[in-house]
């Protein structure tokens, strides 16, 4: 039945082509409608179809490289839905955004969906069907949503072996089910991030099958998505020179008696200026004391003269992220305690960063900056100058209570199920943002030290030679802050 309609469209659509009366709109950005924006080839800003579909082609690798299928399972069905519509209120909806394996897959920005991978039952062990089910063309709804890219647009669009109505995977899941003997389903069940989807369908599909084994996908797809191709190193590098940018403006605009949510809305304005979608994450901008709070995000307070700002903050360009964090003056200049904390920061940072090599890992790199931190804290008479190597390391954990880092993609804290102990490789991106954290309450140092909260925070990228640092347009040399701030 299926294939009967699939074939009944394709005829009408080659009919409405062959007499130039056809005019597609699709639910995304696409070549034909935003070539400022996209190539021919592409599904999103710099990603082509062809990137795409190695992607999904690596992922079906990685299955039959499994012990459970060179052991056991012959079949497989790797299931991906899409996000949902989240709402804030009544027909209000929060602003979308993908989920991040199911768009690194299949490049479809619509909610609602499925991307399905299976092999084909009965023929070689390394071929398999991409599936993507849809949202249905509604004219009533698409009056009130805008368009839809529908079955046959998302075909055109992604590049995938065959689009369905999402209203029709019930019936597909059964198909594959009756065909099949024996399978192995690929899903991450214990998170689904599409809850309605799996209630209704995935759930039952799971429970009254006759599949052989049930595995998650989150492992396997983060494999592939820490390491960065060609084309998304050149858009996380664009992601970086835009909040860099942003944040050279936001410094300029620092002043005395700012409240933190003029410099949100400020960062904000600044990232979108330049072709960004939105913020990566909820920004930290945080005055005074209140960068001892890690994760600030309340933003709703006067920074006064003296004061710093520590502001962390990145956008999201096309699915990919940057994340930056400088502490400044808000007047302008350091004074001398602040100088001499920042200084120290920024000596364990590029140390830091000169670590990032494919001889270490993130841990190591960690540890690294814990040795840093508990010299310079010695150094500036923060901790007893007979401190001992433990009581160093103690100290470094308690004026810096997290880690050095984290990978970074088409999330902030992106691949988060890959190991910090993972020794580094070519192609990824990775955070370095070591700190230094006074709060005011702190009566182990003297006075003109309390308060105090600096953090440092640049993204590299691991190369075979070395690193790169793709967030070096964004000031951190003391003397070019301040100039920033003054300019």
């Amino acid at each position: 039945m299926l294939r009967s309609i699939r074939n009944a469209l394709h005829r009408k659509r080659n009919c409405e082509l062959r007499h130039g009366n056809i005019k597609r709109f699709f639910g995304q950005p696409a070549a034909q409608t935003h070539p400022h924006l996209l190539q021919e080839g592409e599904v999103t800003p710099g990603i082509s179809r062809a990137e795409f579909c190695y992607r999904r082609q690596r992922l079906m690798e990685a299955i039959w490289k499994t012990k459970l299928h060179r052991k056991s399972v012959a079949n497989h069905i790797a299931l991906f839905p899409s996000a949902c519509k989240s709402y804030m209120t009544h027909d209000i909806p929060y602003p979308f955004r993908q989920n991040t394996d199911f768009l690194y897959l299949s490049g479809f920005q619509e909610p609602d969906s499925l991307l399905m991978l299976h092999s084909i039952p009965g023929k070689s062990s390394n071929s398999f069907k991409s599936v993507l089910f849809v949202p249905k063309r509604d004219p009533d709804k698409e009056l009130w949503d805008g368009p839809r890219s529908g079955v046959e647009g998302a075909v055109d669009l992604t590049g995938v072996d065959e689009a369905y109505n999402i209203h029709e995977l019930e019936h597909y899941l059964q198909c594959y089910c009756r065909d099949t003997d024996s399978f192995a389903v690929w899903y991450d069940y214990i998170r689904p991030c599409h809850n309605d989807l799996h209630n209704r369908v995935l759930a039952q599909f799971l429970t009254q099958n006759r599949h052989t084994a049930m595995e998650t996908t989150n492992q396997l797809v983060q494999a592939l998505r820490l390491i960065k191709s060609p084309a998304e190193v050149a858009l996380m590098k664009r992601s970086c020179e835009i909040a860099s940018e942003a944040f050279q403006s936001v410094m300029q605009f620092s002043c005395p008696g700012v409240n933190e949510s003029q410099l949100y809305a400020k960062v904000d304005f600044e990232c979108r200026m330049r072709s960004a979608e939105f913020l990566a994450y909820p920004p930290v901008i945080a005055g005074g004391d209140r960068a001892n709070i890690i994760h600030y995000i309340n933003n709703n307070q006067i920074i006064h003269a003296g004061e710093l700002v520590l502001m962390d903050a990145g956008c999201e360009l096309h699915g990919y992220s940057s994340d930056i964090t400088r502490t400044w003056p808000v007047s302008g200049q350091f004074s001398a305690v602040q100088r001499l904390l920042y200084e120290a920061v920024l000596a364990v940072q590029e140390s830091c960063i000169q670590q990032c090599t494919t001889q270490n890992s993130l841990d190591d790199i960690f540890f690294h900056m814990l040795d840093k931190l508990g010299h310079q804290l010695k150094t500036i008479g923060l901790i007893p100058q007979n401190s001992n190597k433990d009581s160093r390391l103690r100290a470094a954990r308690q004026f810096c209570p997290h880690h050095l880092g984290h990978y970074l993609g088409m999330d902030v804290h992106d691949t988060a199920g890959i190991s910090r102990q993972t020794k580094l490789q070519p192609g990824m991106v990775v955070t370095v943002e070591p700190g230094i954290y006074i709060p005011a309450s702190t009566t182990t140092v003297p006075a003109e030290f309390r308060g105090i909260g600096i953090r440092i925070e640049d993204d590299v990228l691991i190369t075979d030679s070395g690193q790169t640092v793709l967030t070096e347009k964004c000031p951190k040399h003391p003397d070019d802050v301040e100039a920033m701030v003054r300019s």
